[in-house]
């Protein structure tokens, strides 16, 4: 069924939004518990000793910390680099996940989408799940699911301080049916069976990062990356599970043409996903509010187009200036970038949710921890629990609902 058409809000309708007074005394027991959304924030992986990535990317050990820690200020105001309260902590230590779990939950996050890789036939950064979050001992109290982030990496990508102006491929992200069973038969019985995978309807949702790439990998055709996931779904039901929840997974994006709308539309029909997601929030700009109003309009666009649900998602921010020596304040969100602007586009995330009982009340946050792109709820020097406290606000004080 073709969900209705939302109205569109703009940057000056944020503004207004903001100047509102956000605390009332309701003489109501306070709720401690987010038990009606399902807020997930993407967890990248990468801040611990991988094999793989000491070898090609970072030498010292610590993942991309080193790369972190370079982080220096290009223009008057720039926060780099960026310091997080509890240190440089290494995401595949349990004790170091045990405190994530405790602190997210606290604040009304209650699923974590884990980036998973696989890169040289093999995968890749996979110890901060495997090791950190599934040995965690109070991991009972957050759900979880894997995002495969099959996108290519060049060499400079994740380490120009190593490999300078060298942009050729490093890693093709590129799949073959060998390796592609290899990957159905690893998720399902390592992931998909754990008790807390979060599932829709009973089935696993797997998020997939880059579409055009799965295609290519199966010859750049929809049909016949139809059949692939059609063999994934049929695994899964083999496994004991009703089914499988496989998501288009945006990444930013833009408003669409009338010409990539219709591919986007057929593409999402013909292969057969159940829903679209995003990573990042679209239509980047310097300027927070507009950002997340350009966001709003690609996210209500994707809605109109196709007719499955679109789950809507929240960036922190961007700044991923510490990767690229080159990139300077045009290139980095810095204006109105607070944790008041950031609840607010929650709230409206949330206004979304609310507004389409067909489909679950998931929201995504990007992201939990994405110090090297300035996108992250965990506390750090400048912001302390801010952004944390304004997550709590939205969906378990729920401070905003008075303001509808």
């Amino acid at each position: 069924m073709k969900k209705s058409k939302i109205l569109m809000i703009i940057a000056g309708g944020l503004l207004a939004f903001l100047s509102c007074s956000e605390t009332s005394e309701t003489g109501k027991e306070a709720v401690t518990s987010n038990d009606e959304y399902y807020v997930a924030a993407y967890i990248w992986p990468s801040c611990h000793d991988d094999p793989l990535g000491r070898e090609k990317l970072w030498p010292e050990g610590t993942g991309e910390w080193e790369v972190i820690k370079k982080g220096n200020p290009r223009y008057d105001g720039h926060y780099q680099p960026r310091q997080p309260l509890w240190g440089y902590e290494l995401d595949n230590d349990p004790e170091v996940i045990e405190r994530w779990i405790d602190v997210a939950v606290d604040h009304g996050v209650n699923v974590f989408i884990y980036d998973w890789y696989w890169y040289e036939e093999g995968p890749y950064l996979e110890s901060a799940l495997n090791d950190g979050f599934l040995k965690a001992k109070n991991n009972h109290k957050m759900q979880f699911y894997i995002m495969w982030a099959n996108h290519d990496v060049k060499h400079n990508y994740w380490n120009y301080h190593r490999y300078g102006d060298d942009d050729s491929i490093l890693w093709d992200a590129k799949v073959d049916w060998e390796n592609y069973k290899i990957i159905v038969d690893r998720v399902i019985n390592q992931y998909f069976k754990q008790p807390n995978y979060f599932k829709i309807n009973g089935e696993p949702l797997f998020s997939v990062f880059s579409i055009d790439k799965l295609m290519e990998s199966f010859g750049g055709s929809a049909e016949e990356t139809r059949k692939a996931l059609d063999y994934f779904r049929e695994e899964v039901k083999k496994a004991g599970f009703p089914g499988l929840h496989i998501q288009w997974n945006q990444g930013g994006g833009s408003i669409m043409s009338e010409e990539r709308a219709n591919k986007f539309r057929k593409d999402v029909e013909v292969m057969g996903f159940n829903s679209v997601g995003m990573y990042n929030m679209g239509g980047m700009a310097e300027d927070y509010l507009v950002y997340g109003a350009n966001s709003i309009k690609i996210r209500e666009q994707m809605n109109d187009i196709v007719d499955v649900p679109v789950f809507p998602c929240v960036s922190v921010g961007w700044d991923d200036t510490p990767r690229f020596p080159a990139k300077g304040i045009k290139n980095t969100v810095h204006q109105h970038n607070t944790p008041t602007s950031f609840a607010a586009l929650l709230s409206k995330a949330k206004e979304y949710a609310d507004r389409h009982p067909e489909q679950p009340k998931l929201i995504t946050i990007n992201a939990w921890n994405e110090w090297v792109e300035g996108s992250y709820l965990l506390p750090d020097m400048l912001h302390g629990f801010e952004y944390l406290e304004a997550v709590k606000d939205v969906f378990i004080e729920k401070k905003y609902d008075r303001y509808r």
